[in-house]
């Protein structure tokens, strides 16, 4: 094992599959000359040379859609949005293209293609970079999501997506490019659509995932103090999300809260809880608790934002209120 960086992570994950896969090719705003915004393409350009890791104009419908022309050509791109906020201008050829291709064409066209980028808040960078769009990309059939909470999960999964021949949304967090995890030295591969138990418990379940797991863990620690002994679950994958393994562990522990930053309109949040109730609902001992951002657009004020997203204080709240604690 070795620690790395996050941002390392992603770039061995591209780089081995660049060296293994000659169709594999990255591009995106400054990925080549820059060596990548969050610098997650280090050296690759001088690696693979100009016609494998390539910049763009910045012009996202644009690119994201010769993206999914060569993808149907052979080629498995890699495509790199310096943020999902600014995938908007480009969901025509994500939605209506790429994640529909497969239907509409008989099976005749597939599209193995990677989005890869940071999602979320980033601190105080404003309403218009700081959006979640999870449960946007979940909602449109066609598409997985993944969204890693650490470099390990990170490299693992992102190999499985460039492997994997469906469209896949690939989710990172501009916050989390610099956290250190250990890795193995050799290849390995995590199977996209299973989450993990991080932590065992028997009191209440927390369900999360991205860079909301250290949320989770940080209420877990404080819970444990009161002897509130929280099972955490980091998804991993929301779609699809294993409901094998929440249901499992909401069986045994009664109560389940839910730790997610987008809003909480038609959220993940909700269609998990959904499935809970319905798959687990003799278990359940209270309802299920989701915790979100508030339904507004996030401020640039950094007192705001602290109030705004999900926190500890609100986790820990939830999960005293589903155990019937003060």
């Amino acid at each position: 094992m070795k620690e790395i960086q996050f941002r390392d992570a992603i770039r061995d994950a591209m780089s081995e599959e660049m060296r293994r896969d000659k169709n594999v090719f990255l591009m995106g705003e400054e990925v080549a000359e820059y060596n990548g915004a969050y610098k997650a393409s280090q050296g690759m350009l001088d690696e693979f040379g100009p016609e494998r890791v390539f910049d763009t104009p910045i012009s996202e419908l644009g690119f994201s859609g010769l993206g999914v022309g060569a993808a149907m050509n052979g080629l498995r791109p890699i495509i790199e949005f310096m943020t999902f906020n600014f995938s908007l201008v480009a969901m025509d050829q994500l939605v209506n293209s790429a994640a529909k291709m497969l239907a509409m064409s008989g099976g005749q066209y597939s599209v193995p293609i990677v989005f890869r980028g940071p999602t979320g808040n980033a601190g105080q960078l404003g309403a218009t970079h700081s959006s979640n769009f999870e449960n946007w990309f979940a909602n449109t059939p066609g598409l997985k999501v993944v969204v890693p909470s650490n470099p390990y999960d990170a490299k693992g999964l992102l190999k499985a997506s460039i492997r994997d021949n469906n469209p896949v949304i690939f989710m990172e967090s501009e916050v989390m490019y610099s956290d250190k995890g250990e890795v193995p030295e050799g290849e390995y591969l995590l199977p996209i659509g299973v989450a993990e138990i991080k932590r065992k418990g028997d009191d209440v379940t927390i369900v999360s995932f991205g860079k909301m797991m250290k949320v989770a863990y940080e209420a877990a620690d404080e819970l444990a103090k009161d002897n509130i002994h929280a099972e955490v679950i980091d998804l991993r994958t929301v779609k699809p999300i294993d409901y094998p393994t929440v249901i499992a562990s909401v069986k045994k522990t009664n109560r389940c809260v839910i730790v997610e930053e987008a809003n909480p309109v038609a959220g993940l949040s909700s269609d998990i809880a959904y499935n809970i109730q319905k798959q687990a609902f003799d278990y359940l001992d209270a309802p299920v608790i989701r915790v979100n951002s508030m339904d507004i657009p996030l401020s640039y004020s950094p007192a705001y934002i602290e109030v705004t997203l999900p926190n500890v204080k609100r986790t820990i709240d939830a999960v005293k209120s589903v155990t019937y604690k003060k």
